[in-house]
């Protein structure tokens, strides 16, 4: 499995709005993504966090295929420029459970 995360900084201010903006947009833009085994936006708990935007994937290369798809480039469209998150690539190397 390949994991990748978005770790964006969004203000209080704005978290509301993100979270129905980002929940819609992964709801319209990856149902059908072939690959992808599940995506995740995880909220923070502290003050002063930023949320996780998670991607399993079957593969390094299902990613990339995603991220030079259409559905890849409608989901960022009308992304925040002030909202770039920073994204890291993980391969799973132990699992336990689902």
């Amino acid at each position: 499995m390949f994991t990748v995360t978005n770790r964006i900084p969004v203000p209080a201010a704005a978290a509301e709005s993100f979270e129905e903006q980002f929940g819609a947009s992964m709801g319209a833009h990856l149902a059908d993504v072939e690959g992808l085994l599940g995506a995740r936006l995880l909220r923070p708990q502290g003050e002063g966090g930023v949320y996780v935007a998670v991607m399993d994937f079957v593969s390094e290369d299902a990613f990339t295929a995603w991220m030079k798809s259409a559905p890849f480039r409608a989901a960022h469209q009308s992304s925040s420029p002030g909202m770039a998150g920073e994204v890291e690539s993980f391969e799973t190397v132990v699992a336990v459970g689902a």
